[in-house]
Parts: C-alpha cells; structure tokens; sequence
C-alpha cells in the first residue's frame, strides 16, 4: 500500500448496526466521531427512540421501518460506504462493548497488512466475557476457522475493519449474526483476503457499567452459525485435508497495533 492510499480518519467510513440501543448509542456515536470522519447509523426497527439520540450529530441515519437484522443492517450501511467511495468499513456495535479509540490503532494495523480484514479480537481481560460468550468464541473461532482455511481469532467479534475488496462483496449470504461469520469466509474464499487480530479489551456489563442485554442468543445463533458453516465446509469437499491445512496455519495477531 503507498503512501496514496494508506487508510485513515478521512477515507474510512464507521457502519454502526442499532436495534433497540437508546441507552448507549449516543456515546457510541459520538465517541467514534473523535477517530473517524464518517459515521453511518442503521436503525434496525428500533421502538425504543434509537434514531432520535443521534439525529442531531453528523451521522449518515438509515432506518429500517421493521426489524430486518444485523445482516441487512450491514449490508444496507456497506452500500451507503460504497456510495461514499470510501477505502475502508469499521463496524461497531451500538451497545458501547467496544471502544472508538482502537479505531486508529486498527487503521493502523490495516496499513501494515494492506488487503487484509482486521478483527479487534477481545483477547485482553478475556476473563471479564461470560462464561457462555467464551463458549460460544471458541467454538466459532474452531469452526469458523475451518470454512476460511487458516486460524482465526475471535471470529464473531463485531468490532472490524473490512477492506473496500471486501465489503463490496456482492450477494454475500446469511442473515443475522450468520452473515459476520460468512464474511470472513467470503473475504478468505472470494476476495482473497487474509484476517489479522488486534488484541483490545471488550466492556461487559458490571456494577459500574450498565449494557442493555446481548442480542445474541447462545444455542439458537451458536446452531445458526454452525449449520451454516458446515454447509460450507461439505461444499468444498476433502474435509479432513482442508482441516489439516486450516490447523497449519497459526492466526495472525498485530500485537503492535
């Protein structure tokens, strides 16, 4: 990557999926404003005045008059981005898990990987997450792993940075938490893309901090996933080679980002 078209605050757009995010959306928002220039806000059928916290900040806002996911939410936000004509996608959660000031530090990673997808993996404090979250992380991290042909870390991580290869995919499949995972998938299998893990830090809920309730449902999302990407996997045919060739490559981790 030269110097031209080296990734920061100006060309990379921000995707924010919302359903229902009243209680944090705002500090989100703003919070991703500091690092990044363009923030785009899917209103995903909220009833809860989402789309009214950050109408008066200097955000693209879509709105879905009905819930249609996250999958559509950010596939509606990557084509506003497309139309932006920016280089790069980050995606953030609107329920304040992850924080806006490792933007800059993903962008940077992004730089030193040129064409890759940069996951923000929640390595650090990992005894904060739930119990059932590391579960269902390291479950999909080994079969997720499997259907893109080298080692992930935290594969169903929602904080990323896609490359424009990537995020212009077109007539990527699956809905809801399913399509994050396919993207990975897509990005190793279509785009060519490799992924890169930057270690930060997630927020869970606390006595100090206060989250609304995870939308991701353990065994019903964990099932949605896994079928899905079993399908993939049987496509392909020779599993077992597959698998070996997948285990053989480590994941790879930017620890200076």
């Amino acid at each position: 990557m030269d110097e031209m078209t080296m990734l920061d605050r100006h060309n990379v757009a921000v995707v924010i999926p919302a359903l229902n995010e009243r209680l944090r959306i705002r500090e989100v928002v703003s919070e991703a404003l500091q690092h990044i220039d363009h923030v785009i806000v899917v209103d995903d059928g909220s009833d809860d005045g989402t789309s009214d916290c950050v109408r008066d900040l200097a955000v693209t806002l879509l709105r879905h008059e009905q819930r249609m996911g996250k999958g559509q939410s950010l596939r509606d936000g990557f084509a506003e981005a497309t139309r932006m004509g920016v280089l790069a996608v980050a995606t953030m959660d609107g329920d304040g898990q992850h924080k806006a000031s490792d933007l800059p530090r993903m962008i940077a990673a992004a730089n030193r990987h040129p064409g890759a997808l940069v996951i923000g993996a929640r390595m650090k404090k990992r005894a904060s997450q739930p119990w059932y979250r590391r579960l269902g992380n390291d479950f999909g991290d080994w079969g997720i792993s499997w259907g893109c042909g080298y080692r992930v870390v935290d594969t169903q991580s929602g904080q990323r940075l896609y490359p424009r290869a990537v995020f212009t995919l077109p007539d990527v499949p699956g809905e809801g938490f399913v399509f994050e995972a396919q993207m990975l998938m897509s990005a190793s299998r279509e785009a060519g893309a490799g992924v890169v893990a930057v270690p930060v830090e997630a927020r869970y809920a606390s006595a100090e901090q206060e989250f609304r309730k995870s939308h991701f449902r353990l065994f019903r999302d964990l099932y949605n996933i896994t079928s899905h990407v079993v399908k993939q996997i049987v496509g392909r045919g020779d599993m077992l080679r597959e698998y070996a060739r997948t285990r053989a490559r480590p994941p790879v981790i930017d620890a200076d980002a």
